[in-house]
C-alpha cells in the first residue's frame, strides 16, 4: 500500500517550504520550473507515487548514443543529460554501443524509426577523424536536430561541445614540472581520435616550452582502458619517466598498476595524472590526481543547444569549448630527485 504523502518530508528533501510543496502537488501556478522539478525529484527519491495530475505527457523522445558503460565518465554524462532532458519534459532513450552489437549508424536508424525529436552523440564517430562525416551531413539534411559531445569535425554543420583537451594536457604537464619532474610521458588513445590528437598537441607544446622539441618518444598510444594504460604505462616507465599523464582515469589506474608491478611506489617514485575525474576516482589507492572534465556544464550546454534547434531557434554551428580543472590528490608528489 502506498504511504500517504507527508509534506514535511518532501519539503525537507526538496529544501523548499511546505507551502511550495502544496502548490506543486495541487498544480497551482506561480512555482518556478526548477523548484517544481526539485519537488518532483523529492517525491521520486522518497518513493512516493506522483499524483495523477502531476504526470506530464512527454514532449518527445530524445536519443542519447554513447560508446559504452564500462568507463564511468560515460554514465556520468548520461545521467546529467537525462536529468536535463527530463527537466524540459523530454524522455531520453539511451543507446549504448557494444562490441558486436549495433553500430552507431544502426542505432540512429532505429531512433529515427521511433520518431525521436533529436539525438545527442557522446564520443561517437564524429570524434574519429578516419570516419566518414557524410553520415552526419545526411542526418542534417533530413532535418533531425543533433548535437555532438567530445570531438570535432569541421565538415559537420552542427553544434559541438568539448573540453579544452590541449589545455588539459598542458596543465597536467605543468603540475608535474612544478613538482620537479623532468621526464614526463603521455598515455593516450589512437591519433585518429580528436581528443587524443588535441591532448598530444598540448603535451608537445608544454614540453617545447621546457626545451624538449621532440616529444614523440614520450607519447605512448594505447586503448582507453585499464589494460591500455597498463601497457602504455609500462612502456613509458621503461623509458625512464617519473611522471605520466593519461588520457582517461581508467588508463591512469592501469599505469599505476604497471608501476607497482615494477616495484615502484605511487607517488613517491612515479606520479600519475588521469583525465575526467570520474565518479569514485577520489577513493582509489592512492586518490587520483586528475584533470576534471566539466561534465555538468558541458552536458547542460549540449541539451540546451539541442532543444533550441528542436524549437526552431537558429543554433550557432560551432564548437563550444569548456575549460577543464586540475584536481590534485594523492597520486602526484615531488619528483624522486627533487629536493
Amino acid at each position: 500500500m502506498t504511504s500517504p504523502l507527508r509534506l514535511t518530508d518532501i519539503a525537507a528533501q526538496a529544501q523548499v517550504s511546505e507551502a511550495t510543496v502544496s502548490r506543486v502537488l495541487n498544480g497551482k501556478a506561480g512555482v518556478a520550473a526548477g523548484t517544481r522539478h526539485k519537488v518532483l525529484a523529492a517525491l521520486d527519491v522518497l518513493g512516493y507515487e506522483r499524483p495523477v495530475r502531476l504526470r506530464r505527457r512527454s514532449n518527445g523522445l530524445v536519443g542519447l548514443i554513447i560508446p559504452e558503460l564500462t568507463n564511468p565518465i560515460f554514465p556520468a554524462f548520461a545521467q546529467v543529460i537525462e536529468q536535463a532532458l527530463a527537466g524540459h519534459g523530454y524522455t531520453p532513450v539511451l543507446c549504448t554501443q557494444t562490441p558486436g552489437g549495433a553500430t552507431e549508424d544502426e542505432l540512429v536508424e532505429q531512433l529515427e524509426e521511433r520518431g525521436v525529436t533529436g539525438i545527442v552523440f557522446l564520443s561517437g564517430l564524429h570524434a574519429d577523424s578516419a570516419a566518414d562525416p557524410a553520415r552526419y551531413q545526411r542526418l542534417a539534411a533530413r532535418g533531425l536536430p543533433f548535437v555532438l559531445i567530445n570531438g570535432f569535425n569541421e565538415h559537420v554543420n552542427a553544434p559541438f561541445v568539448s573540453p579544452d583537451d590541449r589545455a588539459a594536457a598542458r596543465m597536467a604537464v605543468r603540475h608535474l614540472v612544478d613538482l620537479g619532474h623532468e621526464r614526463i610521458g603521455l598515455a593516450i588513445g589512437p591519433t585518429r581520435y580528436v581528443p587524443s590528437a588535441r591532448k598530444a598537441e598540448g603535451f608537445r607544446s608544454a614540453l617545447a616550452e621546457l626545451g624538449t622539441p621532440d616529444a614523440e618518444p614520450y607519447i605512448q598510444r594505447t586503448l582507453f582502458t585499464v589494460e591500455g594504460g597498463h601497457a602504455a604505462g609500462g612502456a613509458l616507465l621503461d623509458r625512464g619517466v617519473t611522471g605520466i599523464v593519461c588520457g582517461s582515469d581508467p588508463m591512469a589506474l592501469g599505469a599505476i598498476r604497471a608501476a607497482r608491478e615494477r616495484g615502484l611506489r605511487v607517488p613517491q617514485d612515479v606520479s600519475v595524472v588521469g583525465f575526467d575525474d570520474s565518479p569514485l576516482i577520489a577513493f582509489t589507492d592512492p586518490p587520483l590526481t586528475t584533470v576534471r572534465q566539466p561534465v555538468r556544464p558541458m552536458a547542460t550546454a549540449a541539451v540546451g543547444a539541442l532543444l533550441e534547434a528542436v524549437s526552431g531557434t537558429p543554433v550557432q554551428r560551432t564548437e563550444f569549448v569548456f575549460q577543464p580543472e586540475l584536481v590534485v590528490r594523492g597520486s602526484t608528489s615531488q619528483a624522486p630527485s627533487a629536493p
